[in-house]
């Protein structure tokens, strides 16, 4: 399968902001559903809470992402994912532009 698109969604119109338009996703939803947010991140530093587990997937850009539970700060760059439990908080420091896909884990 190729990651590179998705077939067979239907895309939320109405994009999701946060952290006043630094952050911002659209909803896709796929047949079987399942959801997934597409964003971009602009540099900054960013607290996000969870409600379900996520898979967060940094297409381009980099950053650095504090886990729950941890004290210590991990290099994240594009091409590579981080997983995040439900129910907790996460931080995040955005250097430079950064494309993501954060998949919602049942």
């Amino acid at each position: 399968m190729d990651n590179s698109e998705f077939n067979a969604v239907s895309v939320v119109k109405a994009a999701n902001i946060y952290f006043d338009g630094n952050v911002t996703s659209r909803t896709v939803k796929f047949e079987d559903g399942t959801t997934k947010t597409l964003g971009i991140m602009l540099p900054g530093e960013y607290d996000f809470g969870t409600d379900a587990a996520e898979l967060m997937e940094i297409t381009s850009g980099d950053l650095d992402v504090k886990l729950p539970g941890s004290d210590a700060w991990h290099k994240v760059t594009g091409g590579e994912s981080f997983n995040v439990p439900a129910n907790s908080r996460f931080q995040l420091k955005v250097s430079v532009v950064a494309d993501y896909c954060c998949s919602y884990l049942a």
